[in-house]
Formats: C-alpha cells, sequence, structure tokens
C-alpha cells in the first residue's frame, strides 16, 4: 500500500491534470504507466487527432500496428504452453478467435476502454472496430512502455484470467460461413464453396482447400483438416478481402449487374402472343 501511494505521489505532481487517466489505467492495466503519452496516443482516434510538435498528426493507427504484432506473439505464447498436446491448426485456429475484431471490442467494452478513447461521433457511428482497434494499440502503448514481460502479465492476469477462458474459447464456432452466406443473401450474390484440392499432411491426415466463388469469379481459399474448418477459413479471409479491397467488391457487383442484366434480356425479347 506505501508504495503504491508512494509511486502516485511521485507522479502526481508533474502530470495534475492526468490524474484520472493514470488512475484509470492503473485500475485497468495493473500498473502505472511510465511514459503516458505512449497510452495518450492509443486513445486518440485518427477522427480526433491533432498536430504533433513536428508537425505530424498523432493518432494510434501505428500503435494499433505494433499491438497486433505484440498480441499475436502473446497469445500465441500463451496457448502453446497450454495446449501441449494440440497440433498448430488448432492452436492457430484459437488464437484467430481470440484476437478476432468482434472479440477485441467486447474486451475493450469490458475494461473500460471505450470510455477513454478521443473520437468524434461520426466516425465512432461508422466504425464498428474502433474498440478493437483501440485494445491493440493499448497493447502497443504497454509494449513500448513496460516491455514484453509487461504485455504478457496484462493479457494473462488481466484479459485470460477473468474476461476469456481459453478452453471454453478454443471450442467455440465463429461461423464466418453463415456470415458470408447471410451477407451474399441479402446482396443477392451468388456463392459457391468449391473444393479444389484434397491433400495429406507430413502425418497422413487429411486436408482440404475451398475456394469462395462470388458470382463466378474467385474469393479466397482456406485449408482445413476438414471441409466444414476448410469452408470457415475461406469464408473468413473472403469477408476480410471484400471489406479491405474495394476493387474486388467492386468487380463482384459488376459481375452480378451482368448476369442479372442477361437472365431479364431473354423476357423483352419474347415476342407476343
Amino acid at each position: 500500500m506505501f508504495l503504491k501511494t508512494q509511486i502516485y505521489d511521485r507522479i502526481r505532481l508533474p502530470f495534475r491534470k492526468d490524474r484520472e487517466l493514470y488512475t484509470s489505467l492503473q485500475e485497468m492495466l495493473g500498473f502505472y504507466p511510465r511514459h503516458i503519452q505512449y497510452y495518450k496516443q492509443a486513445l486518440m482516434h485518427k477522427s480526433s487527432a491533432t498536430p504533433g510538435r513536428r508537425g505530424t498528426t498523432e493518432h494510434n493507427e501505428r500503435l494499433e500496428f505494433l499491438g497486433d504484432a505484440v498480441l499475436e506473439s502473446i497469445t500465441s505464447d500463451i496457448l502453446y504452453h497450454h495446449f501441449r498436446t494440440q497440433r498448430e491448426g488448432f492452436l492457430t485456429n484459437t488464437r484467430s478467435k481470440i484476437v478476432q475484431r468482434d472479440t477485441l471490442n467486447q474486451l475493450a467494452r469490458e475494461i473500460g476502454l471505450e470510455g477513454l478513447l478521443h473520437s468524434n461521433a461520426h466516425s465512432n457511428a461508422h466504425n464498428s472496430y474502433l474498440g478493437g482497434n483501440a485494445f491493440e494499440a493499448l497493447v502497443g502503448a504497454i509494449y513500448l512502455d513496460r516491455g514484453y514481460d509487461a504485455c504478457m502479465h496484462f493479457m494473462r492476469n488481466r484479459i485470460l484470467k477473468h474476461l476469456i477462458n481459453v478452453d471454453t474459447m478454443a471450442t467455440k464456432e465463429v461461423n464466418f460461413k453463415s456470415k458470408l452466406i447471410e451477407w451474399c443473401q441479402k446482396q443477392h450474390i451468388q456463392l459457391e464453396f468449391r473444393l479444389i484440392s484434397e491433400q495429406r499432411d507430413e502425418h497422413a491426415s487429411p486436408v482440404f482447400i475451398t475456394r469462395i466463388i462470388l458470382e463466378g469469379l474467385d474469393g479466397e481459399t482456406g485449408k482445413g483438416y476438414s471441409k466444414k474448418e476448410s469452408h470457415q477459413q475461406a469464408a473468413k479471409a473472403t469477408l476480410r478481402a471484400l471489406r479491405a479491397d474495394k476493387a474486388f467488391a467492386r468487380s463482384v457487383f459488376d459481375a452480378k449487374e451482368r448476369r442479372t442484366a442477361q437472365e431479364e434480356m431473354p423476357v423483352a425479347l419474347v415476342p407476343e402472343a
């Protein structure tokens, strides 16, 4: 208790205006920040960023990039030691469930991170990944401030110990296939899950590779130890491609328009009875 008060007294005077932020971060992380500027940057969305001293705009996208890599490394480390007999495919699938944006969005809400973010209302209403991106930026800030071990402590003791059950998460089915099917139905886009390869790995286990076909155009592929798993991975990769690659999404809709136009043409050419 004395040590905690001593640390607080040491930082209180030079950072009096940041006292509430220090307290909130200490409750969230389990330790006081050493370099508060990293955390301020992590909490600054691009929509509310202001020019810095060097004329550059400081926001959390660079920390998000760093935190994404650190988070994947830490999660891989934890899963590797937790599931000592599971194969690489299982570990990869479980890690993807933990670091996916929906999970990170939920974590940002539960630890109170969303309440500390600086972003304008328009951006907040149109960006469903705001919290998840900020969570990655926060991990990046912890890494720069305290190093890898502090990031590991935060994930293991603050997140996985209280908010995520690793064993439950491993068996949770994230149905990307259903999401893709639902989206295609709403947009009236033809969808096909095409098995393009069936192989054997070094242990003679079957490995399936599936490709998504949208309106006759090649989407992404997915690999798994079952057809179902390959469908899920292909659907996940295709959803990401549709969101990230505007040219690809546009080509799918253009192909749909060409198909529907061809379907309507013969009707117009039918002579009157």
